[in-house]
């Protein structure tokens, strides 16, 4: 975490001369503010978003080439039951991520945050190579879709310890007034994980004839997830390696070690129930967060393809230039959630996806590439809305010495049984119904749970985190704060 920094003495109360004054006013500023480093935050949070992006590369190439993946593992006449045995498989590794909270969050309190997360960066990579170097069904038969399990159950495990982790770390180091900007940048990296993974998969899908593909092109993406990972281990690796880093950790290892000797002893238990409240606020706005957006970016490119009938290619195109917006957006957002709060940024995202959902999947549905193209930017820019404010948001809800491993459970276990579940629930909604509008009914619905949640919870815009003391960016602003603590103390005591 950020450390609080000494500031020289600067204008004084009236009534107390420079001399006096002066050391106290700086011990006060060093004990209740924390000043932080503008490029060790800048530093911070670009590995972060960074390591981020690689570890959603792999993730995310898994979703784009559902359907190939389908005939490599699940050969079957039916190509809905293909699909549904291709994310049931995707779903699997969402269930082990609240295990790989429970074990990471707190591992992450007693080890550090940068270590963590190079593990899960491995886990992730291994993970995902390893599924470019299994066999076809045609080949080893029923071992084939076991393998594809269990290199999954490794990928789900490892980002069990990637989200709380990540925006925990974002959100401690940020100042308070930037921390929704800061924080968007960590949901950037992951839309240019996802913006890789597409653009690879529709370069593939454009270049190579079906038979190629089903016989060898699939494995690219995943095998090509060993260097990344590499190179996403380095970026990590390297922050904790800068001599700023570790003059930080110098100044902030008594307080440091006393924080984390009290940590050991906190249980899961306490992690969870002991913050019942805001673990179930955690649940709902993850929910709404997650849902739409694996129904955006996971399932509406196989929904195209194999609901819609649409060209595969053209599919993946359009949804690779709506995630293009969504960077180009992504900044500006957070800029506005520091600005107006971060209550009303989601709630205008709640609002949206509750009208729009069935007039944008309407458009989508009407099939041509100009109708696709606005039904899928318009909710883009809704997910916007969550994916610039979120990571911010959560990390709010918790105080210091649980808030990564209270963070990692709930996020995960909302992820579990919502988020990841999306494209095999609603995949089974339509086969069982026929209703081909289903998408656009169950983003509703989580629409008005995250509604709920936005609406119980208390805005974070601008103040400091709990349990942790305000965070500026200069040393005057750090003197200004204490100076209206003491004038407010003063206040109340006249």
């Amino acid at each position: 975490m950020p450390t609080q920094s000494p500031v020289a003495s600067g204008a004084l109360p009236h009534g107390r001369s420079r001399t006096d004054a002066a050391p106290d006013l700086e011990k006060r500023t060093s004990d209740e503010v924390t000043v932080v480093d503008p490029a060790m935050v800048r530093r911070a949070v670009s590995a972060a978003a960074l390591g981020n992006a690689m570890e959603w590369f792999d993730f995310g190439v898994y979703s784009y080439i559902a359907v190939t993946l389908g005939h490599v593992f699940f050969p079957s006449g039916n190509p809905t039951a293909q699909l549904l045995s291709t994310f049931g498989a995707f779903a699997a590794a969402f269930l082990v991520r609240p295990i790989g909270g429970m074990v990471f969050g707190p591992l992450g309190d007693r080890i550090g945050r940068q270590k963590v997360l190079a593990i899960t960066m491995i886990m992730m990579a291994a993970g995902t190579f390893a599924i470019g170097l299994i066999p076809s069904y045609a080949t080893i038969g029923v071992g084939a879709p076991i393998l594809l399990l269990v290199a999954r159950l490794v990928q789900g495990f490892s980002t069990g310890g990637e989200y709380g982790g990540a925006s925990t770390f974002i959100a401690e180091y940020a100042p308070d007034k930037k921390r929704g900007f800061l924080g968007s940048w960590l949901e950037f990296g992951t839309l240019a994980g996802y913006v890789g993974g597409a653009g690879l998969v529709t370069l593939m899908t454009a270049l190579l004839s079906t038979h190629d593909l089903n016989a060898w092109g699939w494995r690219i993406p995943f095998l090509i997830a060993g260097p990344m990972g590499i190179i996403g281990l380095y970026l990590r690796m390297r922050l904790e390696e800068t001599p700023a880093f570790a003059q930080l950790e110098k100044e902030a290892r008594t307080k440091e070690k006393e924080r984390r000797e009290a940590e050991k002893r906190i249980g899961v238990r306490e992690m969870v129930f002991g913050q019942w409240r805001s673990m179930l606020l955690c649940v709902g706005l993850v929910l709404v967060f997650n849902v739409t957006d694996y129904m955006l970016l996971s399932y509406m490119p196989s929904y195209l393809t194999s609901e819609l009938k649409y060209d595969e290619t053209h599919g993946l195109l359009v949804v690779l230039g709506v995630m293009v917006v969504m960077m180009a957006v992504q900044p500006f957002a957070g800029k506005l959630s520091d600005r107006f709060g971060r209550r009303p940024v989601i709630a205008a995202g709640c609002a949206g996806f509750l009208v729009l959902s069935v007039p944008a999947l309407l458009l989508i549905r009407q099939g041509s590439l100009a109708a696709i193209a606005l039904g899928m930017a318009a909710l883009g820019l809704l997910l916007v809305c969550f994916t610039s404010a979120m990571p911010s948001t959560l990390p709010a809800l918790f105080p210091t010495k649980v808030r990564y491993g209270s963070l990692s459970i709930g996020f995960n276990i909302s992820v579990s049984l919502f988020g990841g579940t999306t494209p095999l629930v609603v995949t089974a909604l339509i086969g069982a119904t026929g209703n081909k509008m289903m998408p656009a009914y169950y983003m509703m619905a989580a629409a008005v749970i995250g509604g709920i949640a936005v609406w119980r919870m208390s805005e974070s815009a601008g103040r400091p985190l709990p349990g942790s003391p305000p965070a500026v960016e200069t040393e005057a602003e750090a003197r200004e704060l204490v100076r209206a603590a003491r004038r407010a103390e003063v206040g109340s005591a006249a």
